[in-house]
Order: structure tokens, then sequence, then C-alpha cells
């Protein structure tokens, strides 16, 4: 990143991109917006085009509503090659995911950028990332769903701390007021 008006993408990641990905998108969202993280910008999309066109699951839309986050705008979409190059961080939300995204990436630049988004986790961060995966909730009930807002929102704080850390740059802090 060069400039100040440059910002740093990040895309979240599960299979049909209408539960675990969604979620974190909008999690991490609403997370920059309240946090002033203007220059970071999320979105989200899914390994197969199983659900494409589809809105989120009505399950996770309603866990989603319980803490004041829309999700009446997502459609499911399907993961671009592309976005290896215009993406900074790759978040996988489970195991296959995350082998998926580092056996498809074009080169090892590409293959740093992926992560397990729970290795963002104080609890989790020490594992191995095949202990660090979020398991479909798609399958199972509400209480799914709570688990899976659970183990993401315990994440959002260290991906804010990774992304304000990256965006600490000299030319984003203001020069001192010489006459004060």
């Amino acid at each position: 990143m060069s400039s100040t008006s440059s910002q740093y993408r990040i895309i979240a990641v599960c299979t049909g991109n209408i539960c675990r990905s969604p979620m974190a998108e909008l999690m991490l969202a609403e997370a920059f917006t309240a946090e002033g993280l203007t220059r970071a910008a999320v979105d989200s999309a899914g390994i197969t085009a199983y659900e494409v066109g589809r809105p989120i699951d009505p399950r996770a839309a309603r866990k989603l509503a319980a803490h004041n986050i829309r999700s009446d705008r997502h459609v499911a979409r399907e993961w671009r090659s592309e976005w290896f190059q215009a993406r900074e961080l790759i978040l996988a939300l489970d195991v296959d995911h995350y082998g998926w995204l580092r056996q498809s990436a074009p080169n090892g630049a590409s293959r740093a950028k992926i992560r397990m988004l729970r290795s963002f986790d104080p609890a989790a961060a020490a594992r191995d990332p095949l202990d660090q995966g979020i398991e479909d909730p798609w399958y199972g009930g509400y209480t799914e769903f709570d688990t899976t807002w659970n183990l993401i929102h315990a994440a959002v704080p260290g991906i804010l701390e990774h992304v304000r850390a990256l965006l600490r740059r000299p030319d984003d802090i203001p020069s001192p007021n010489p006459s004060g």
C-alpha cells in the first residue's frame, strides 16, 4: 500500500458463501466501521458455485440481525482467481477452504496471504491450521449459527489489530503543529 487512499482488501472464504463467509464479512465490515478503519474493505466468496446468486442463509441472517447487522444485500458468489492478486488478506473459514486456496494459489506471494480466520483468535492462534476451522453450520440448527458467530467474533479483535497495524504508516500520522 503506497498511498493514503489505498484500501486494505480482505476476503472471507467458505464453501457456498451463504453462511460462514458472509457472516465474517458483515461482522468485520461492522467492526471496521465502528473502529473508523475506512481504508479496510471486506467481502466474501465461496469455493464452489453451489449457492451462487442466493441470499444469505436465513439462520445466519437471523443471528446477524440479533446484533443489528443487516445482511439483506448479500448475494452468494464463487471465488475468482484474480482475487489472489486483488486482496491483501484471504481468510479461510475451515481447513478444506484453506487447503483449496493454498493449492489454487498461483504463487508463494498469494499463498502467503491465506490465513485461517481463527488464527487471529488468541484462543486458537497457536494451534495448527487443521485445528482452527469453523464447521459448517448449514447442517445444524440455530445453535450451530450461535457457535459460528462466537468463533468469528473471537477473531475479530485480532483481525482489527492486524489491519490497524498495517494501515499505520508515517504518511497517516499528522505532522506535529510547530506553533503549539
